[in-house]
């Protein structure tokens, strides 16, 4: 193999496991340091110019860091990051005077923006700072898209949306809320410079098909609409007896939502085998905390009715079935099928995009599922000045996504006003600093220790189930939040190796308690990773490999398994290996000019 180039700021970047898994790239032990020095103030703003919504995401990420994290090659559960995030929000001061300061000098560039969820909410932060005029257009009473209308109050209080959404807004933001953008051909004969579509996924899936769905009408609801009724308190009250059908995150809220609205008895039903139900872990446990069934391997078969009236539903049973390449199918068992009562079914199976509003002849395509043709990079549609982001460009997926999408799709933007390539992308920012404080000292905690995580409070299910607007969790005292961020092995301190005043003594490879470091003649990367001392069975992290030393060895380290806990740095006698601390944050549009501050760190 040839020596790794870790100059490419991209091969650190990816050693950093939680911060390469989050689409906004946030960078995750940066501000877990921040937060157990109680510099909650730093570690928000951190957090805000990486993913606009610190207190948002600290209580309802879909959390893809957390699989990543390098903690789990210790023990079983990774560092709680989307909740030390909340720690943060909720201990962050006055953060209002290291945030931009308008009113800002305008660039005579005029940006519509139609939805006003979290990835037009982002590009608005992004741009404002640059002198853009910003004309937001959402069809609901306040910002927030689908954090607003989908999450519920007892996972996201009204107030900390309120809060970072406002920051945002004010910082000029026109806002027409409550106007709903019938044709996109009227907005871009208004003059607009550009314009970015985050309407997202609004039209959620039915069973159209499946008998008695008509007749039940009056009480089988769409899953994301009744949730939006309640949240803007059109529907305060659900009958008894409830089935929920769908395994999403959607499905865990409309089923805890309707325990706090009257729900005695609330089920929900779904095809797929329990362990393979899309919602996040945490989303099924809160679920049957509060004393809600989870039916799994059913397919709905009809809605029951009786004297015009929803009775329940009848259910075919099914198992798994898999095949060779893992593909699953869904066969009946064969068993007799099942009747379950119910007075009022949510369905909640999936959303799809609808864009009705959109002309088909303004030069803007759409594939064969009628989804806009994106690009993948610039988030350019095939209408030049039309950008899109969030669920709206590639389906439904998450508010982190939303974020990311938003940020890239700014750079975008401002490119295309300024006349440049959109594939001329800002380079990311990065730095690499020693941690050296002594011979055998780093500036960084660095002891390696088998701690079990801890766990979040949560409020009292006698009170949460009386009150929708009651939140769940309590989140981390301090006290905890720091125990817990002692858990986080900073990935991002990085083993950095010297070839020229390496002695080939094998101390390091000796004292590395994962076996990681390997000295041995070269060889093609299937071959090489076969020699290790423990083979790198991980094909999707990189390799550390030296140039050739004196005897004909190099040095391998895989950095997979490397718990970055310095012991190769501090039995080196010729500190041919040194921890690094490497700092990479996505240079974002509001970077390209003097209006945005520094971070600080």
């Amino acid at each position: 193999m040839k020596p790794t180039d870790t100059q490419n700021p991209e091969y650190y970047h990816k050693v950093v496991d939680c911060q390469y898994a989050c689409p906004a790239h946030t960078p995750v032990p940066e501000y877990i340091r921040l937060i157990a020095a109680e510099k909650f103030t730093e570690a928000y703003m951190i957090n805000w110019e990486s993913n606009v919504f610190p207190g948002v995401l600290g209580r309802t990420c879909d959390r893809p860091c957390e699989p990543a994290c390098r903690r789990v090659r210790v023990e079983e559960e990774p560092v709680a990051i989307c909740r030390l995030k909340r720690v943060a929000a909720d201990n962050k001061g006055d953060v209002r005077q290291h945030m931009p300061q308008g009113p800002f000098p305008p660039n005579g560039k005029k940006i519509a923006l139609i939805g006003g969820g979290p990835a037009s909410l982002t590009v608005a932060r992004d741009l404002a700072p640059l002198g853009y005029e910003v004309h937001l257009f959402d069809e609901q009473i306040a910002g927030g898209g689908m954090m607003r209308s989908q999450i519920p109050s007892f996972r996201l209080p009204e107030e900390v949306l309120n809060e970072e959404v406002n920051f945002i807004l004010d910082l000029g933001i026109h806002t027409q809320f409550l106007t709903y953008v019938k044709s996109l051909k009227a907005v871009l004969e208004d003059g607009y410079d550009a314009i970015f579509v985050g309407t997202g996924a609004p039209r959620g899936r039915d069973l159209p098909k499946l008998p008695g769905r008509k007749e039940g009408d009056a009480n089988i609801h769409i899953g994301i609409e009744w949730l939006a009724g309640v949240a803007f308190e059109h529907t305060k009250s659900i009958n008894k007896k409830v089935i929920v059908l769908g395994g999403g995150n959607t499905a865990m809220d409309c089923c805890r939502t309707s325990r706090r609205l009257g729900g005695k008895d609330v089920k929900v039903v779904v095809r797929s085998p329990f362990e393979e139900m899309k919602a996040s872990p945490w989303e099924k446990e809160d679920a049957l905390h509060e004393d809600i069934q989870i039916i799994d391997n059913h397919v709905p078969l009809s809605f029951e009715i009786e004297n015009g009236k929803l009775i329940g539903m009848k259910f075919q049973k099914v198992k798994a079935v898999y095949d060779e390449n893992g593909k699953r199918q869904l066969l009946p068992t064969g068993e007799d099928d099942v009747f379950i009562e119910a007075d009022e079914v949510l369905i909640a199976i999936g959303q799809e995009n609808s864009f009705p509003w959109i002309e088909r002849n303004i030069g803007l395509e759409f594939d064969k599922w009628n989804m806009p043709i994106v690009d993948k990079v610039t988030f350019q549609s095939t209408n030049q000045k039309v950008f899109f982001g969030g669920d709206a460009a590639f389906g439904p997926q998450n508010v982190i996504t939303a974020v990311a999408h938003g940020h890239q799709a700014a750079v975008s933007i401002h490119l295309f006003c300024e006349g440049e390539s959109l594939y001329d992308r800002p380079s990311p920012y990065t730095n690499l600093v020693s941690q050296k404080m002594g011979i055998h000292e780093w500036i960084y905690d660095s002891n390696v220790a088998i701690d079990q995580r801890y766990v979040v409070p949560q409020a009292e299910k006698s009170i949460t189930l009386k009150d929708r607007k009651k939140e769940v969790e309590l989140g981390f005292d301090i006290a905890t939040a720091y125990r817990e961020t002692q858990r986080c092995l900073n990935c991002d301190v990085q083993t950095v190796f010297k070839e020229d005043r390496c002695i080939e003594c094998d101390a390091c490879m000796d004292v590395c308690p994962t076996s990681c470091i390997t000295f041995t003649l070269n060889a093609e990367e299937p071959e090489l990773r076969q020699k290790l001392l423990v083979p790198a069975e991980n094909l999707e992290q990189d390799l550390l490999v030296s140039s050739e030393l004196k005897t004909g060895r190099v040095m391998v380290k895989d950095e997979d398994v490397c718990l970055h806990c310095g012991l190769c740095a501090e039995r080196c006698p010729t500190s041919a290996w040194d921890m690094q601390k490497y700092f990479y944050s996505v240079t974002k549009a509001n970077q390209m000019s003097t209006a945005f501050p520094p971070i600080e760190k």
